[in-house]
């Protein structure tokens, strides 16, 4: 079942590391919202937010705060997730080698997916669908590919769209494949996100595609984030690199995903 997972007994700085995630993942966030989602007062959220900006993260403003980096990241249509970009690399390969071409596949947002994008550019007749607008804008030029994107709102750092009307974009379309991201995977959480704005589209593109890929390097692998789109049996592949755990490996595939190693 999609929704948050409970955070009300985080302790301060485990809430502020989490806060910050929901930034980077958003951009901007109102100081009732962050209350309300970490079931915490006002009051100390911005006691929160103060030493976030204190400490070069983000930038207070009434009633929220945003990103400090932000701006400068949409100029240049540059991610804000780029670490551990060899082992991306590797797993944007090995999951372009699973599209044919012909096929019409959905790229979820990331700078995972992105690297699956670069990867597809000697393909022919591709149809892709993503909410990401740095991967439309890599291979919106190709004269054998077709590009559609949903509308919805605008997340800066992710460079995505997301939300109900994105979502919306979605329903009755079909793909091949998609290639999914997370912040976070485990057999016992599940899929999570670190904000709640991008589970309704997440979960549309699931429901329009015959093969759900998700793309994710190994550090994500263990881990529970904030928001969750449900469990694992959504996925019918994962690729991810060599540095996973065994026991996540037997984990996962026992739970009926099937892991392929780039």
């Amino acid at each position: 079942m999609m929704g948050r997972t409970p955070r009300s007994g985080l302790l301060g700085e485990a809430r502020r590391m989490k806060i910050l995630e929901w930034l980077q993942e958003e951009g901007t966030a109102r100081v009732r919202d962050l209350a309300d989602a970490f079931s915490v007062s006002e009051v100390t959220v911005r006691q929160d937010l103060e030493k976030l900006e204190a400490d070069g993260h983000i930038v207070r403003e009434h009633g929220g705060a945003f990103l400090k980096s932000v701006t400068q990241q949409v100029q240049a249509l540059a991610l804000h997730h780029m670490v551990n970009m060899d082992a991306k690399r590797r797993i944007g390969r090995a999951a372009a080698a699973m599209v044919a071409n012909g096929e019409t596949v959905i790229l979820d947002s990331g700078s995972t997916t992105s690297e699956v994008a670069m990867q597809l550019t000697e393909h022919e007749g591709l149809t892709v669908i993503t909410n990401a607008l740095n991967i439309a804008v890599m291979l919106g030029g190709l004269p054998n590919f077709e590009i559609h994107m949903p509308g919805g709102h605008f997340k800066p750092p992710t460079l995505s769209l997301s939300g109900e009307r994105s979502a919306d974009y979605f329903r009755g379309l079909f793909a091949q494949k998609l290639f999914l991201a997370t912040a976070a995977i485990s057999v016992e959480a599940g899929l999570t996100f670190p904000s709640l704005s991008d589970i309704p589209v997440k979960r549309a593109m699931i429901d329009s595609a015959s093969e759900v890929i998700l793309v994710a390097d190994s550090s994500k692998i263990g881990r529970r984030s904030f928001s969750s789109l449900g469990g694992v049996e959504q996925i019918h592949t994962l690729v991810t690199d060599d540095a996973i755990r065994d026991e996540d490996r037997a984990a996962l595939e026992a739970a009926g995903v099937k892991v392929v190693i780039a």
